[in-house]
């Protein structure tokens, strides 16, 4: 049986090794700042000035800023926006990405060409901030979560991709469903979405990672602090280095309680705080990821 193997010659053992080389460095600089950051965060804070940037292992063991950061409401709130953001945005992004892929799909569409043309010409030419902020003012969505949540209800690339996986459908499938009597809806419903699962939870997956890491439209658009999601807050507090937004003036005016946190351990925190929601979505849909990308590139 082993002589049955195919050997492999010097060149393809060197060149299998720099390959795996590669990318365990591409692994260990990824996730290395992640837990430089976690490690920060749970050191004593009299030890966090003498913590290089490279540091994976807590010095001492402190609690201190989580429990200023799980307890402090502007986060919490903070989180919350981001949670109803994400949710819905993506709610709404999904199903109407899903139901104008399955219509530019179908070739008997009238204009199906016209459409795909104005698709593409929006990808090339984007809209800036200015017309952005003046649609928003038009339709009364300033200060308003809407103003958030519908920003690009349908993305023209994850558009495209989800057309290329609905055209590699067997056309079989769709007439059949069809002499049993299914309606369009009813055939994206029971026939399409279930075959096209990994593609659509792909898209998920981007929609979910764009609305949770926008900011910059939530800073223009909703003025009420109470309204701006954890990335908003994030950048008051690690950007412009608000210490007092964390803990508390009284707190910083009389040195006491969190005050004594040091601020880069703050910092990390609440870096890491915004991550682990990424970082918790991703393992439940990367199994359908490779096979949704792929599929919706390639064609044949």
């Amino acid at each position: 049986m082993a002589a049955s193997q195919i050997r492999k010659t010097p060149f393809e053992r060197t060149e299998y090794a720099i390959i795996c080389s590669a990318l365990l460095l591409m692994v260990v600089v990824t996730v290395q700042p992640i837990l430089n950051l976690l490690a920060v965060s749970l050191s004593d804070s009299a030890q966090v000035p003498g913590m290089s940037g490279l540091a994976v292992v807590p010095h001492g063991f402190s609690l201190d800023v989580w429990r200023v950061l799980l307890t402090h409401p502007q986060v919490l709130k903070g989180l919350a926006n981001s949670l109803l953001i994400t949710v819905a945005g993506t709610a709404i992004n999904v199903v109407a990405t899903t139901l104008m892929a399955w219509a530019l799909s179908r070739e008997g569409l009238p204009g199906r060409r016209a459409i795909l043309v104005f698709i593409l010409v929006t990808v090339v030419f984007e809209p800036g901030v200015v017309p952005d902020y003046l649609v928003m003012k038009q339709l009364g969505l300033l200060n308003s979560y809407w103003s958030v949540i519908l920003y690009r209800g349908v993305f023209a690339w994850y558009l495209i991709v989800l057309i290329r996986f609905f055209e590699e459908i067997p056309k079989e499938l769709l007439e059949a469903a069809e002499m049993e009597g299914a309606s369009p809806l009813q055939t994206l419903w029971y026939v399409v979405a279930p075959l096209a699962l990994p593609a659509i939870a792909t898209i998920t997956l981007f929609y979910t990672v764009l609305h949770w890491n926008e900011y910059f439209r939530a800073m223009i658009y909703l003025n009420d602090p109470q309204m701006w999601p954890l990335q908003v807050v994030l950048r008051q507090f690690v950007v412009e280095g608000d210490k007092s937004l964390m803990v508390g003036l009284d707190a910083m005016n009389k040195y006491t309680g969190g005050s004594q946190i040091d601020l880069r351990a703050l910092k990390a925190g609440m870096i890491i705080l915004t991550l682990i929601p990424v970082l918790a979505i991703y393992p439940l849909i990367l199994k359908f990821f490779t096979k949704g990308t792929m599929s919706g590139a390639v064609k044949g």
